[in-house]
Order: structure tokens, then C-alpha cells, then sequence
């Protein structure tokens, strides 16, 4: 233990071994070997004039195998050379300094696009793995930025030293150090085989095993970064996330008395009263949207035998994300997705519809739009599409994948709103339409996906009649606006900082009587409001009216109501808001009218 210790100091204070040097150096050597070869070689193909199409279509010339995209940027001006992060060439992600192959159509992004920002998180955690490996001598995995848009991280193998928060003030101090050095990002092509002798002495960047499939491999550690191109940019990160560590969902859902998590049920959610309420209007919010736009719901069971998740293909894609249980001695699965049983729901009796095909996917994919627009407005989000397209691994035709890809393009050209592509991020069943939504803190979730699925028709053999008496096979949908509610509620909890909207609210109205007098009237005019429908409370207590106001106020009521001889004379109420603003005195009749109009206008 006491060499192990020993060990350890070494390794945290930066000292190298010998063996480090020397694979460092080797690894330099080869690098150094293959880049001059190359660089060799492209001087030598180089130099015939290519054509380069700015997004303006303005046109820059160049010279073949030799110009780069930070020379264009240059020549545009030096403030966007000094800004620029990524380039793009002919719809394909470039080096800045990557030298270009041919005419080309070229896009240039800055750290303040999700292109530029996910690449300046890529190299950052090239970075930090430098840091690591320096410091600690461990074996890197990977190091992407993160799927979220909320930074980096690198995976890596530290052998007997388990991390912790000690250890993460050294890796910020070797991370600066190289930063401050200015290190070149260079980029070369290698084959399989140079790549395998450069990573020799890792197993995890040049093993032919699948260890990240294992699930007895090697316990790796995670180190999460983030980084920025400014200080200003930082200072900004620092105060959202001060800010979202007040509004973190599970803080406020306790402080509101929301929901409660127990151990006997991990994972779970109990909903209390208040909780209830709030996920009963957001269900109620969504049935009354399908309804109006033409949807028909159905129920189907949450436990199938897993012949049906064979038959879906979701054993062979998606099995390890199954609850699976043998009843029997035969294997059933908790259901993670409804679409395989409305399959079976589907198939249970003869459909006729008209045939319109492509034109009707395009247009029922408008309307899933359409509807997601309308609802998010609601909720004060804004968002960004993407088409997400054929992954490596998927079902079917590459030609059936080319053909759904096409409809949902052609249905987001339609909708009007700008979209990007992600390029094989598409389900392993179908081509999809991920929405990414952004929240009052800039954070980017993902809670709405239109998807388009051709293959699961044709295993579960789904059919239907046309008008022309033909047999035809449907297409599914997949649709969720809401995605799953309880992850929902408390994305909107956060976005709200518990401050709900009246329509959303758990907590619309308190009646405060200024003297156990009034209290009668109080309660009268409680159950007033509650008979309209609307959630209101009374506070009878004995405490002075300045102090009900005051905790009806830090409990986030919409409207505290104030009673007293004025107001009993008169039936009417003294209005006053959550945040202490004064309505003035309203007549019983006309407050309920005017929460009538804001529930219906979702205020």
C-alpha cells in the first residue's frame, strides 16, 4: 500500500516516467513521419486553381490540395479568421486548416453556432485529455463533446486511483497550461494499421475487442468539462447555473411539495396533490389537443412476451434498455414504447383509407409540426429542427430510407422553419425529425421527435384497403410532443423556476381574511372559486394578514385574495399578485371571468 501511495504523489504532482517519455516521443515521431509524407505529397498534386462559393455566392479562388478554409477566412476578414472554428465543405464538417480538394461550396462557423460550439467542446476535450494523460499517465477512450450541448468529457482508465474533487483543481491547472502554450490543432489521415502502432501501449484506442460492449470490462472514469472562447462568455455560464442550481426540479418540487422519490420505488415518482394537478392539466392539455386535431386514443397493455420486441426488432436493437422478467419460463419485457402494440392494434381489424401516400405523409408530418408549434409557443420554449438520417446500422432498404428521408424533408421545407442535418443519427428503423428544445437557462433538451417507420409495418405484415380496392401498406408515425410527462414536468418546473402559469398552476388563488371576522366570508368566496373549477385555498389562521401575504407569496399563489369589512359589504375581493403587485378591489363575479379568460388563453 505504501508503494502504491508513493506511486499516486508521483502521479498527481506531474512527474513522468520514463515509459510515458518514451511513448510520447514515439508517438510524436510517427505523427511528425506521416505529416511531412503527406504534406509532401499534397505540394506535389497541388496548385490548379479550384473555385470556392461563399454562402453569399460570392466565388473565391484557390489553389488545389493547398489553400485551407482559415486562408478564405482570412481573405474575408481577420476578425472572422480569429473567430471562425469549423468550416463546412460541400455539406461535410472541415478542418480550418484542412487544405480543400476541389471547387466547393464553403460555410464557415463561429463558436456561437451549434456547429461551432460542438467542435471548439470537441478539441477542448482533446485538451483535457492531454491534461489527464500528462498528470495521471491513464489510458484515454473517448472524448466527445457532450449530445446535450453542455460541454465535453473524456473517458479514460486510471488504473487503482479513484478521482476526486482534489484531484480536478490539478487537471484545471494542467488544462490552462496547455492552453497557454497554444499548442496547433493538426490534423492527418492514417490507415488502420499506423493508427493501431501510434496507440500501441492503449488497449482502449487500438484493441480489435468491442470493450465498451463488455459488461465486465474495465471500470473507466468520466471528467466533464466545459469551455469557452471568452471570459464574458464564461461569467455568463457561472450565473446560469447559480441561477439553475435555485431552480433545480427536485429542490423546488420538494420546497412546492410536488413530488417525493423513495427508495423502495428508485427511480420513481410520487405525486402529491399539487404535483397531481399539474401533470393532470399538462394530460389534459395534450388529449384536448388530439381530439381537436382529429387523433383517436387507445390504451394498449405495458407488459408483452418478447416474441413481440423480436418480431418489432427491438430485442436485437434495443434488448440491454428492456425491463425484462421471466413469468413461466417464458421472457416478458416491460414496455419502453407504445408503437409494437398499437402494431397489434392495428392489425385487429380491416382499415380502408383513401390512398394519398407521400403527399399524406408530408402532410400529417406538417401537422405533428404544426402541433408541436402550438404547444411549445405555449409553454415559452423556442427550439430548433434537424433531420436526423440513416444510421450505419438499420433496418431495411437503403432506397425506402432515401424515400422517407425525402418526405420529411419536403414536410419541413413545407413548415417553413429553418432546419439542419444530422447525418446518421436517424432511429435504426427510420429517418426522424429531432426537436431540440431551448429553455429559459439556453440549455438545449430534446423532448419532441417526429419519426417516420416503414419497417415496422412491414414486419408486423400491416395492411389496408384502398378506395380502388387495392391492398396497400401503411406507414407509422411516431409522434410525442410532450415526450414523457414526468421528465416534462420537470423540464417546465425549471423553466418556470416554479413560478407557474396560471393555467398550469397547482396553486391559482388564496383567500386571506384580515381577522378571524372575515372568516366566513372567506370560505364563502372559496367556495365560489372552487365550484367555477379552479384551485383555491383559504387562510384562516390566526397570524396578521402581512404575514399571509407574504408566505401565500414565497408559495408562488397566482392571485392572494384579501378580505375584509370592505370587501364582505361589497362582495368583492382586494386582488394582489404573487409578485406584490396591487389590483385593487374586483367584484367576485369579474375575477372569475378574468381567470376564465387567462385559463383559456394559457396565461
Amino acid at each position: 500500500m505504501a508503494e502504491s501511495g508513493c506511486s499516486l504523489v508521483q502521479d498527481v504532482t506531474g512527474g513522468k516516467t520514463e515509459e510515458q517519455k518514451l511513448v510520447e516521443q514515439k508517438r510524436i515521431e510517427l505523427f511528425e513521419q506521416i505529416q511531412a509524407e503527406q504534406r509532401k505529397r499534397r505540394e506535389e498534386m497541388g496548385g490548379e486553381i479550384i473555385r470556392i462559393t461563399l454562402p453569399d455566392g460570392n466565388v473565391k479562388e484557390g489553389q488545389r490540395w493547398l489553400t485551407t478554409s482559415l486562408d478564405i477566412a482570412r481573405e474575408i476578414s481577420k476578425a472572422l479568421a480569429e473567430r471562425a472554428v469549423v468550416a463546412e465543405v460541400n455539406g461535410v464538417l472541415w478542418d480550418m486548416g484542412r487544405a480543400l480538394e476541389g471547387d466547393c461550396s464553403l460555410k464557415l462557423f463561429t463558436f456561437d453556432s451549434n456547429e461551432g460550439r460542438d467542435t471548439f467542446w470537441h478539441s477542448s476535450a482533446h485538451i483535457l485529455g492531454e491534461a489527464l494523460e500528462q498528470q495521471y499517465n491513464c489510458k484515454l477512450c473517448i472524448g466527445p463533446c457532450t449530445t446535450r450541448g453542455e460541454g465535453f468529457y473524456y473517458d479514460a482508465y486510471y488504473g487503482d486511483l479513484t478521482l476526486k474533487e482534489d484531484h480536478f483543481t490539478v487537471i484545471a491547472k494542467q488544462v490552462d497550461k496547455a492552453v497557454k502554450e497554444k499548442q496547433a490543432f493538426e490534423r492527418i489521415e492514417v490507415t488502420r494499421q499506423q493508427a493501431l502502432e501510434i496507440f500501441a501501449e492503449n488497449k482502449f484506442k487500438a484493441s480489435a475487442s468491442h470493450w465498451r460492449g463488455q459488461t465486465d470490462r474495465e471500470s473507466l472514469q468520466r471528467v466533464y468539462g466545459i469551455s469557452f472562447p471568452d471570459k464574458k462568455n464564461l461569467k455568463e455560464w457561472l450565473t446560469l447555473q447559480e441561477e439553475a442550481k435555485q431552480r433545480d426540479h427536485r429542490i423546488v418540487g420538494l420546497k412546492q411539495q410536488l413530488f417525493f422519490f423513495h427508495p423502495l420505488s428508485p427511480g420513481t415518482v410520487f405525486f402529491s396533490p399539487y404535483g397531481t394537478r399539474i401533470y393532470n392539466k399538462l394530460i389534459e392539455f395534450i388529449r384536448t389537443e388530439y381530439k381537436k386535431r382529429g387523433y383517436e386514443e387507445v390504451i394498449s397493455p405495458s407488459i408483452f412476451n418478447m416474441q413481440l420486441w423480436e418480431l418489432s426488432g427491438h430485442a436485437a436493437n434495443y434488448k440491454e434498455h428492456i425491463f425484462c422478467f421471466e413469468v413461466e419460463k417464458q421472457e416478458f419485457g416491460l414496455k419502453p414504447m407504445n408503437c409494437p402494440g398499437h402494431c397489434l392494434l392495428f392489425d385487429h381489424s380491416v382499415r380502408s383509407y383513401r390512398g394519398a401516400e407521400f403527399s399524406q405523409i408530408k402532410e400529417e408530418v406538417k401537422g405533428c409540426l404544426d402541433f408541436l408549434e402550438y404547444a411549445y409557443n405555449i409553454f415559452g420554449f423556442t427550439y430548433s429542427l434537424g433531420l436526423s438520417t440513416r444510421p450505419e446500422k438499420y433496418l431495411g432498404d437503403a432506397r425506402t430510407w432515401e424515400r422517407a428521408e425525402n418526405s420529411l424533408r419536403e414536410a419541413l421545407e413545407a413548415f417553413g422553419k429553418p432546419w439542419k442535418i444530422n447525418h446518421g443519427d436517424g432511429a435504426f428503423y427510420g429517418p426522424k425529425i429531432d426537436i431540440t428544445v431551448c429553455d429559459a437557462f439556453k440549455r438545449t433538451l430534446q423532448c419532441a421527435t417526429i419519426q417516420l417507420d416503414f419497417q415496422l409495418p412491414i414486419r408486423f405484415k400491416l395492411k389496408y384497403s384502398t378506395e380502388e380496392a387495392e391492398v396497400a401498406r401503411p406507414v407509422v408515425v411516431h409522434r410525442a410532443v410532450l415526450g414523457s410527462v414526468e421528465r416534462m414536468f420537470a423540464v417546465l418546473l425549471e423553466h418556470y423556476a416554479g413560478k407557474w402559469p396560471f393555467w398550469l398552476s397547482p396553486r391559482q388563488a388564496i383567500v386571506c381574511p384580515v381577522s378571524k371576522k372575515f372568516t366566513n366570508y372567506a370560505l364563502k368566496v372559496k367556495n365560489i372559486i372552487h365550484s367555477a373549477g379552479f384551485y383555491v385555498e383559504a387562510d384562516v389562521s390566526d397570524r396578521k394578514i402581512d404575514k399571509k401575504v407574504r408566505e401565500a407569496q414565497v408559495a408562488q399563489f397566482n392571485y392572494i385574495l384579501v378580505v375584509g369589512e370592505a370587501e364582505e359589504s361589497s362582495e368583492m375581493v382586494n386582488i394582489r399578485t404573487r409578485d406584490n403587485v396591487v389590483h385593487g378591489m374586483k367584484s367576485v363575479g369579474a375575477l372569475l371571468e378574468e381567470f376564465k379568460a387567462e385559463a383559456a388563453s394559457f396565461r
